[in-house]
């Protein structure tokens, strides 16, 4: 391995059918960038609501790497990169992407042989954000909780979303909603499930915390004259908590250890932390960049091994359940055509623990409009693509938005993700102890073999190719099998490599077996 430090600004040439991916995974359904396929990825301060790192990837095997964001502009004469506050280096010699990986995840985020609990990949997780949105209540989620189980529905994690309070920053249950919230907790437990619950950052301004807050210094972002940051998020107008001083870390640390020990709580779903909330860089103690602020957010949510992020930076190779970012309930690249590129590209940039957003979209805005209609093909299609993630994650409940029929097909799904739960083990352990994705590109797993470009199927680790149907009315699709002999789960035998034509009848999830001889 050669490693070189660019100064920039610099031109970096392709070599010869050279494809890149990495930085931001929102961007996966791009990648991979070439001097066919260009593109800019800059990283200073927007993430695009999802993963993110400082790091690209080569099929040539070569990766770029700098401690701070820096900007990649995918040119078709070469990389330009531009804009990191500290230099940038490029390891080359490494053969192909999954040297590449390896080498870059030995420097710069080795794995630390721990994994997120047996729970988040023994079952599907469960999350009350459709079904209730902020209006959550002890009596709904308990009826949520029961159709889960009386629809056959394996119990698992199930998070209970924002809502549960009285206002953001009131750290325990609204007491009108949630009468009885230990007994709540208590008899999901004795059904079977773990519960999670939703926090975030942000606290609301006037508020009796924000008041006590307010004249502690270090405690709250702040704008540059000393005065209270007010910050607009998704949910209105609210201060937010400095993560960079220890004493306002203790003490969120200290609320929701008092949560799990008040009410039995497991975790917590932790949400927002979106670098782009601080591009006008409100002033933390330690003086903080917006992606800097993200990866505060991330290192807390490590203090609970019952863990989900949505927006991150760095923090690869720890045990930190990744979702993709909420997704439209559509065909195209808002919604399901994004789903298995942009888990491709969070595996890549040091995340295997990547659960896909909520099965049929997490796009509330869609659901809360009153003229709104599921479109139950995509809905089926959707929890077929999720099923053999390494998480899968429902919210709208299929018992109640679908018809009997594509909700049994819906079910189907997830018995074959049990079916495969030993797998689903075995990979996890795998990932803690190596770092590598558990759902792979074609590339990783076959490189230099001509299937960089493909995005629509993937590994479930070296021994299981998926291909699910991702169009709408597809009785068929295309599905590149690599060399070697695989067995499809309708039965039949393949000898790669081979583009093989199958059908796809709405009841059918494809997979194909490697054989090894």
């Amino acid at each position: 391995m050669i490693i070189r430090v660019l100064e920039l600004p610099y031109l970096l040439p392709y070599l010869p059918e050279e494809n890149w991916w990495g930085g931001r995974n929102a961007e996966g359904i791009r990648m991979p960038f070439s001097a066919k396929n260009t593109h800019i990825s800059e990283l200073h301060s927007d993430l695009l609501g999802n993963q993110g790192a400082p790091l690209f990837l080569s099929s040539a095997g070569r990766y770029l790497w700098s401690d701070d964001p820096f900007r990649c502009e995918f040119r078709d004469d070469g990389i330009f990169l531009t804009g990191s506050t500290g230099p940038v280096t490029c390891a080359e010699g490494l053969d192909d992407l999954p040297g590449a990986y390896s080498a870059a995840a030995e420097a710069h985020f080795p794995a630390s042989g721990l994994q997120p609990p047996a729970e988040f990949f023994a079952a599907p997780q469960y999350n009350t954000w459709i079904e209730l949105n902020h209006r959550q209540n002890q009596d709904d989620v308990l009826k949520y909780a029961k159709g889960i189980i009386e629809n056959g529905y394996p119990p698992g994690v199930l998070m209970i979303d924002a809502g549960w309070f009285d206002y953001f920053g009131h750290l325990d249950f609204h007491a009108e909603n949630f009468p009885a919230p230990r007994e709540m907790v208590g008899r999901l437990k004795e059904w079977g499930f773990r519960v999670m619950l939703w926090v975030s950052p942000f606290f609301s301004a006037d508020s009796r915390e924000f008041r006590h807050w307010r004249n502690l210094p270090g405690w709250i972002l702040r704008n540059r004259d000393g005065s209270p940051s007010v910050l607009e998020w998704w949910d209105g107008y609210s201060v937010h908590l400095d993560l960079t001083h220890p004493k306002a870390v203790e003490w969120f640390r200290g609320e929701l250890r008092r949560l799990q020990d008040e009410y039995g709580i497991d975790g917590f779903k932790f949400d927002a932390g979106d670098a782009h909330h601080y591009i006008d860089r409100p002033q933390s103690w330690l003086n903080a960049s917006p992606v800097e602020l993200t990866e505060r957010w991330a290192a807390f949510a490590l203090s609970f091994p019952f863990n989900e992020l949505r927006a991150c930076w760095k923090q690869a190779g720890r045990p930190l359940v990744q979702r993709l970012q909420d997704r439209a309930p559509s065909w195209d690249e808002r919604g399901l055509a994004s789903l298995i590129p942009n888990a491709i590209a969070a595996g890549l940039i040091g995340h295997p623990f990547v659960c896909p957003d909520m099965v049929g979209g997490g796009e509330y805005t869609y659901f809360n409009d009153p003229s709104f209609e599921v479109d139950e093909e995509l809905f089926v299609r959707s929890a077929q693509a999720s099923a053999l993630f390494p998480m899968m994650q429902f919210s709208c409940a299929p018992w109640r938005a679908l018809s009997k029929e594509a909700a049994d097909l819906c079910l189907a799904a997830v018995e074959i993700r049990q079916s495969l739960s030993r797998v689903f083990h075995d990979l996890a352990a795998e990932a803690a102890r190596s770092g590598e994705p558990i759902l792979r590109a074609m590339e990783f797993e076959f490189p230099n073999q001509g299937y960089a470009g493909v995005r629509d199927q993937f590994m479930l680790g070296s021994g299981i190719l998926v291909a699910p149907a991702l169009q709408k009315g597809a009785g068929g699709r295309k599905v590149a099998l690599p060399p070697g002999r695989w067995r499809a789960d309708d039965g039949r035998l393949y000898q790669g490599p081979d583009e093989a034509e199958i059908e796809t009848p709405i009841e059918r999830l494809p997979r194909f077996e490697r054989i090894i001889e």
